[in-house]
C-alpha cells in the first residue's frame, strides 16, 4: 500500500522516538527491491549504488537466492552449534576449497569476525605456542567493526572516542608502511592485522607489494598475518578475495556483508594448524552457522559462477573507474580511488560530500562516504555496463547542484 510523504516523514519522526540516535537516517522508505534498484513508498525508482553497504551482492529479490530462502524456512532455519546441519558443512567446504584456508567459524557480522580473528591469534599463541604474545599491529585510518575489541583495533579516533579504556594492546602504524609494521612488531606481538583495501577509512588501495612485504615480515618474526576482507571479500574486488590480487596468503580471513546477499553471516577462515588454537567451548556464536543464512551463502556462491560475476565486476568496475576519472575534471574533485566495484571519488572541502548524497537520492540514485573526504560507490555485483552509465550521469549532476547550493549558500 503506497503512502504519502506526510506519512513517510510521519514515519520517520515514529523512529525519532524508539530509536536510539546513533543513525542519520534519509527520511525515505524503500518497501521493495528488484536488481539494483530500490522503490519507496511513493513507487520511485533509486539506482541503488550504496548496495546495503557492500552487502547487496546480488541486488535485490534474486530469485535464486529468494527460492533458496523460502525453501530453506520452509525446512529449519536454527538448530544451534550443538548439532551439524547441511548448508553450513556445504558452505564451510567450499569457502575451503576457494581459499588457502582449512577451518572455518560462522558468526553473523564482519565484527564478530573480526573479533572471532583477535581471540584465535591471541589464544594460539598462548595454547599451541605457550608464548604471551598478544599485541595486534593494525593501521591508522583503519576500520575492523564496532564491538569493543574490534573496534580497539581500529585506528580511527572518531570510532574509538569517548569508549575507552579499549582492549589493550593494539598498535597503530601508517599504512601501506611495510617498515613501520616491522618496526612495531616486538616480542610480545602475536599477529598484524590489516584491510588489503582501507574501506572505511576512504578506499585506500596500498602499494602492489604492501600485502607481501607483510607476509614476509610476519613470516620473520613468528606472527600471524590476519586479513580483513569483510567489505573487499566476496567478489567485490573482482576476485572472490582481495587479497589473491596481492599473490599473498594470511593465516587468518575475514569475510561477511555481501556473503549471504542481505542474510546476516560472518565468517573466519583460516589454517588447520592456527585453528587449534580454539578447543570446545573457547568460542562460539549462537546463531553463527544457522541454516538459513548458509543456505544463502551457498546461493550467492552458486549465482556468483553460474552467471560469472567475478568477470561482470572486473570489467564494470574498469568502466565505473574510468567514467570517474572523467569527473576529475569538475572543480572539487581531486581523484579516484578503489578497485572493482569498491570505488571512490575523492572531493576537496569545496564540494558538500552530505548534500551530494541529498541530491543523487533526489534525483534516484543512492551512495555512500567513507573516510574523510571520499564519495564511495558499491553496485551489486550484477550491475550492467548501462546501469554504470547511468549512475555516474547522476552523480555528476547531484555534483553540480550539490556545488550550486554552495555557492548559492554564500
Amino acid at each position: 500500500m503506497e503512502q504519502s510523504i506526510e506519512e513517510t516523514l510521519d514515519l520517520a519522526e515514529r523512529a525519532k522516538r524508539v530509536f536510539t540516535p546513533n543513525y542519520r537516517q534519509a527520511p525515505v522508505l524503500f518497501v521493495r527491491g528488484e536488481g539494483v534498484f530500490l522503490y519507496d513508498n511513493q513507487d520511485k525508482r533509486y539506482l541503488d549504488f550504496a548496495g546495503g553497504i557492500a552487502v547487496s551482492s546480488l541486488g535485490h529479490n534474486h530469485p535464486k537466492l529468494v527460492s533458496a530462502i523460502a525453501d530453506q524456512a520452509g525446512k529449519v532455519m536454527q538448530t544451534s552449534n550443538l548439532f551439524l546441519n547441511e548448508p553450513a558443512l556445504e558452505l564451510a567446504e567450499r569457502l575451503t576449497q576457494m581459499s588457502f584456508a582449512d577451518r572455518v567459524f560462522f558468526c553473523n557480522s564482519g565484527t564478530e569476525a573480526n573479533e572471532a580473528a583477535i581471540k584465535l591469534a591471541r589464544r594460539y599463541m598462548k595454547t599451541v605456542r605457550k608464548e604471551n604474545r598478544y599485541k595486534i599491529v593494525c593501521a591508522q585510518n583503519g576500520f575492523h567493526g564496532r564491538t569493543l575489541g574490534s573496534l580497539s583495533a581500529t585506528g580511527q579516533e572518531k570510532y574509538r572516542a569517548d569508549f575507552e579504556p579499549l582492549l589493550p594492546g593494539f598498535v597503530y602504524v601508517p599504512y601501506n608502511d611495510a617498515n613501520a609494521v616491522e618496526e612495531a612488531i616486538d616480542d610480545e606481538t602475536c599477529a598484524v592485522m590489516m584491510e588489503p583495501i582501507q574501506g572505511e577509512g576512504g578506499l585506500i588501495v596500498p602499494d602492489d607489494d604492501y600485502l607481501k612485504k607483510l607476509r614476509a615480515i610476519c613470516d620473520a618474526k613468528h606472527v600471524l598475518l590476519i586479513l580483513d576482507e569483510v567489505q573487499t571479500g566476496v567478489g567485490r574486488t573482482g576476485t572472490f578475495f582481495a587479497y589473491e590480487q596481492f599473490d599473498v596468503t594470511p593465516d587468518i580471513v575475514t569475510i561477511a556483508k555481501g556473503l549471504a546477499g542481505g542474510v546476516p553471516i560472518g565468517a573466519m577462515l583460516c589454517t588447520r594448524e592456527v585453528s587449534e588454537g580454539f578447543t570446545p567451548g573457547s568460542h562460539g556464536s549462537t546463531f553463527g552457522g544457522n541454516p538459513l543464512a548458509c543456505r544463502a551463502a551457498c546461493t550467492v556462491l552458486d549465482v556468483i559462477k553460474e552467471e560469472n560475476l567475478l568477470q561482470n565486476v572486473r570489467e564494470t568496475g574498469e568502466q565505473l573507474q574510468h567514467h570517474l576519472q572523467g569527473l576529475t575534471k569538475m572543480r572539487g574533485v581531486a581523484g579516484v580511488r578503489g578497485r572493482g566495484l569498491l570505488q571512490g571519488l575523492v572531493v576537496t572541502p569545496q564540494i558538500n560530500r552530505a548534500q551530494v548524497r541529498i541530491e543523487a537520492l533526489l534525483r534516484g540514485l543512492t551512495i555512500t562516504q567513507a573516510g574523510e573526504d571520499t564519495l564511495r560507490l558499491l553496485p551489486p555485483l550484477i550491475v550492467t555496463p548501462g546501469q554504470i552509465d547511468w549512475g555516474v550521469a547522476i552523480l555528476r549532476s547531484s555534483i553540480i547542484a550539490a556545488m550550486s547550493r554552495f555557492v548559492g549558500s554564500n
